[in-house]
C-alpha cells in the first residue's frame, strides 16, 4: 500500500506556519514535496490560494509568493493557506502539463492515489487541502502565447445561491474584467469539484505573454483586494490602474460561439488591443500566408458587436486555430 498523501507541518497552530504537502512516489518518479504556508489568526473565513497549476503560468506562483512578504501583519482574522505552485515538474520546465506524465492537473481531479503524478498531485490537494477551505482562490494565466487582462473569472454554476456568491466574489477582485465563461467543461476542473462541494472557487487570470512589473502590481493589488472583501485584511479597496484607466466590467462569453480561428495559415497580426470594442466586421487582425508572396493577408473580422478580451500576441498559427476571444457586458 502506498504512503498516503499528507502535511509535515500543524496547520491548526496559530499565526504562521510553515511546511510542505507531501505527494507520495509512485511509479514515475519520487515524492514531490509542494511547500505550504498557513496563517491561522482563529475565527472567520477559511480560505485556500493556489497556483502553478500550469507550469507556463508564472505569474501566479509569484503573486502568491509575494503574500508572505506582507500578509502576516495585514491578516486579521480566518486562516489562509498558501501553496505557491501546485505543480513543480511543469513549473520547472515551464510548460503547461507536467513533463513526466503529459497530463494536465487541471483536467484531472480529484485524482488518484494510485495514478500518475498528476493524478498524484490532485489526489494530494483533494483529500488533504481542499477539505479545510470554504473558498478558493486559483491564480492562472493566460499563458505565453496571447494578450488578456488582468481578470477574476468563474464558470456558469447550476447553483443560483452559489453562482451569485461565486459572481460576487469574483467582482471584489476589481480587476479591469471579470469573465462568466462558457467552457466545454470537465469532471477532472478543479473548479468543478471545488464548486460540486458549495464552495466559492474564483479562478484568477492573470493576464499572458511575459511577466512585468506593472502586470505584478495590479494581481496583487486584485488579491488584495478580494482579501478586504472577505473580512480576512482590512482596509479599502482600490481599482487597479490598467492602460491609464481605474475601470472594471463584467463579460460573459460562450466559447464555442466566440472564438475566432483562423482560416489559413500563416503568421497572425493583432489589429487590436484587449478590451477594444469592435463592431461587426471590424478587422481584429490579419493573416498573412508566408508560402506565397502572391496570396492576400486573411482579414479575422468582428461577427458582431462584441468586446475583445484575449488575443493571440502574435504567433505562426495554422488552420482553425484560435486567434481572438470575443464577448459581451453580463446583465445581471
Amino acid at each position: 500500500m502506498s504512503e498516503a498523501p499528507h502535511l509535515t507541518f500543524d496547520l491548526d497552530k496559530p499565526d504562521m506556519s510553515k511546511g510542505h504537502l507531501v505527494v507520495p512516489k509512485g511509479a514515475d518518479c519520487e515524492a514531490l514535496s509542494l511547500p505550504v504556508f498557513s496563517l491561522n489568526k482563529g475565527e472567520g473565513p477559511q480560505l485556500l490560494i493556489t497556483g502553478g497549476c500550469h507550469g507556463d503560468e508564472l505569474e501566479g506562483p509569484i503573486v502568491a509568493r509575494r503574500l508572505f512578504e506582507w500578509l502576516p501583519e495585514a491578516q486579521t482574522c480566518g486562516r489562509i493557506i498558501v501553496v505557491p505552485v501546485l505543480n513543480p515538474p511543469a513549473v520547472l520546465a515551464c510548460t503547461r502539463n507536467t513533463p513526466i506524465d503529459g497530463l494536465n492537473l487541471n483536467r484531472v481531479f480529484p485524482g488518484r492515489s494510485d495514478g500518475s503524478v498528476t493524478e498524484r498531485i490532485a489526489d494530494a490537494v483533494s483529500r488533504t487541502l481542499l477539505p479545510l477551505a470554504d473558498t478558493v482562490f486559483d491564480l492562472h494565466s493566460f499563458g505565453l502565447t496571447w494578450d488578456f487582462p488582468p481578470s477574476s473569472t468563474t464558470h456558469p454554476i447550476a447553483d443560483p445561491i452559489l453562482m451569485a456568491k461565486t459572481l460576487q466574489m469574483a467582482e471584489a477582485f476589481k480587476l479591469p474584467m471579470t469573465l462568466v465563461w462558457e467552457h466545454p467543461g470537465s469532471p477532472g476542473m478543479f473548479d468543478t469539484l471545488a464548486q460540486n462541494q458549495g464552495k466559492v472557487f474564483i479562478c484568477a487570470e492573470f493576464g499572458g505573454g511575459t511577466v512585468n512589473f506593472d502586470a505584478i502590481a495590479i494581481y496583487e493589488a486584485g488579491l488584495r483586494n478580494a482579501l478586504i472583501a472577505l473580512g480576512l485584511v482590512e482596509g479599502k479597496p482600490d481599482y487597479p490602474t490598467f492602460r491609464q484607466q481605474k475601470v472594471t466590467q463584467t463579460l460573459e462569453t460562450r466559447r464555442s460561439s466566440d472564438e475566432l480561428k483562423s482560416p489559413g495559415r500563416g503568421i497572425f497580426e493583432p489589429r487590436c488591443s484587449v478590451l477594444d470594442e469592435v463592431k461587426q466586421g471590424d478587422i481584429i487582425g490579419a493573416v498573412y500566408p508566408m508560402d506565397s508572396f502572391a496570396a492576400d493577408a486573411i482579414y479575422i473580422r468582428a461577427p458582431q458587436t462584441s468586446i475583445v478580451y484575449a488575443i493571440r500576441s502574435g504567433a505562426y498559427v495554422d488552420v482553425e486555430e484560435g486567434v481572438a476571444l470575443v464577448a459581451r457586458t453580463l446583465n445581471h
